[in-house]
């Protein structure tokens, strides 16, 4: 993952990859990431055109404030060829957090020693 997102983006692709899918991913949140990450450009008829990476996509906003399923499933496909999943492939909340704080250069704490005495 690029070390230059912010929190906010890193938080937004962590929910984009997890499973089962989060139900409240917004829609402001995914076009800030995609603005920061590549090109987006809003058309005429509302829709959205985003180049990142090696594709370009049409997207249309959502009529609530969240994305639905099939829009996650499109954008995991698209940060996953734009290089942007977390983890080399693995999809959960925890994974996603420790890549990202790997590549921050922050410590995670071993789950394991809260076992210990």
């Amino acid at each position: 993952m690029d070390a230059h997102l912010s929190s906010h983006h890193r938080d937004t692709i962590a929910k984009i990859f997890s499973r089962p899918a989060s139900g409240n991913i917004e829609w402001r949140q995914v076009l800030s990431l995609l603005e920061n990450l590549g090109t987006t450009t809003e058309e005429r008829n509302g829709k959205f055109k985003v180049a990142l990476g090696p594709e370009t996509e049409v997207l249309e906003r959502p009529r609530g404030k969240d994305i639905n399923e099939q829009l996650i499933v499109d954008l995991r496909r698209i940060l996953r060829q734009a290089g942007f999943e977390p983890d080399g492939g693995a999809s959960t909340r925890t994974s996603a957090a420790a890549t990202m704080a790997m590549h921050s250069g922050a410590h995670l704490p071993n789950p394991m020693d809260l076992y210990t005495r």
